[in-house]
């Protein structure tokens, strides 16, 4: 998992917890890096895991949760570092319909060995898209975020509904539906 995944993260506990809250929840998990990070390093995903589940320990937040908040952190990054890719679009729906072919591939561009989950478009009109998400990391909530976000971004609204097709969640159908 690419390092600027973890420094951003970190960036967020501070912000939304504080400073001894970082240094907790580094200093209850066994992490090889030791929680030393730099964003163009590549880390254990165990690391990340390892990182939300004593921040959700220590607040009584779910992981869930917690990933879609930091998917929302995530956002503003992208849309700070990354404008470029935002601009192409004028819809959320046709945003998020060219997230495999289209932003994974500027993704690619800037993090070549980055190991990004797919999204395959099963039914995308103006105002529907279903999406299934896979990845080898059950991270469909940071997933949810970033959809939220998109959508704010455009200034548009929709309900987004999930449905985990296996036990892990690594597997995940998307039916987004614009208001």
């Amino acid at each position: 998992m690419k390092g600027i995944v973890f420094t951003e993260f970190l960036d967020l506990v501070e912000d939304k917890f504080g400073l001894e809250m970082v240094d907790s929840i580094i200093s209850n998990s066994n992490l090889k890096s030791e929680g030393v990070y730099t964003s163009v390093g590549t880390y254990e995903f165990s690391e990340m895991l390892q990182l939300l589940n004593n921040l959700s320990e220590n607040t009584n937040i779910s992981t869930d949760d917690l990933l879609q908040v930091y998917a929302e952190h995530f956002f503003s990054v992208i849309k700070r570092s990354y404008s470029g890719i935002l601009q192409m679009y004028s819809d959320p729906i046709e945003m998020l319909a060219s997230i495999e072919n289209h932003i994974h591939v500027e993704v690619k561009k800037i993090y070549p060995d980055a190991e990004l989950p797919t999204f395959q478009v099963l039914e995308k009109t103006p105002n529907l898209l279903v999406l299934i998400y896979k990845s080898s990391r059950a991270m469909h909530a940071f997933g949810l975020g970033l959809m939220n976000k998109t959508f704010e971004h455009f200034n548009e609204t929709a309900t987004i509904e999930f449905e985990k097709l296996n036990d892990v969640a690594t597997e995940v159908k998307f039916i987004i539906k614009k208001n």
